[in-house]
């Protein structure tokens, strides 16, 4: 993703948020549906191996700062998702050493009744879920409030981000089959955002 020119990869900030995009030319402004799903990818700086065990990386600290600044904080903070990837040793590669996973119908299965329980609460999946209607439908116990609050002081967290947090442990929550959120789903959403505690 830090490839791309910054002033394209800002130009996604509007449909990201809004699920609309706005043409301006001329005296005339037109508004298009443009809600998609964003998956991208970087490395962790220029080279590609920081923190990597060989220690094949060189790359010095303003460097990777400017590798990491070519993805702006406002754009970053509307990506619900940022999960790092680590290489895998040569033996988990194997198919017969990788750790037994989840069928794909087992997880599609627990896919459809989260879903299902979000359309039969609020009319529609979470990511769509307004402001007004993230208070509604993601209330927190105390101890779930008090790790979410430490997060956004700890982190330098969002308005923005705090919602997106919210909606994302009330999938986790809806994936468990469970009406309340509790402290490990807003922990685990919390996880989902290393991206801002790495910058």
């Amino acid at each position: 993703m830090p490839e791309y020119d910054r002033r394209v990869l800002e130009v996604l900030r509007e449909p990201l948020e809004s699920g609309h995009i706005m043409i301006s030319r001329a005296a005339q402004q037109m508004t298009f549906p443009a809600r998609f799903q964003l998956v991208a990818a970087m490395n962790p700086c220029p080279c590609g191996y920081l923190g990597d065990p060989s220690d094949r990386c060189h790359c010095t600290e303003e460097q990777v700062r400017r590798y990491r600044q070519r993805l702006s904080g406002t754009l970053l903070d509307r990506i619900d998702l940022h999960i790092e990837v680590p290489n895998l040793r040569s033996e988990l590669l194997d198919r017969d050493n990788r750790p037994a996973e989840a069928d794909s119908q087992t997880v599609r299965t627990e896919v459809e009744h989260a879903r299902a329980r979000q359309q039969q609460r609020a009319g529609k999946c979470n990511s769509a879920l307004t402001n007004q209607e993230v208070s509604r439908d993601c209330a927190l116990d105390n101890a779930s409030r008090e790790l979410l609050e430490t997060a956004l002081v700890r982190f330098g967290l969002s308005a923005r981000a705090m919602h997106r947090i919210l909606k994302v442990s009330r999938t986790i929550a809806d994936l468990d089959a469970i009406d309340a959120i509790n402290s490990r789903h807003i922990g685990e959403a919390i996880g989902y955002r290393r991206l801002e505690r790495q910058s």
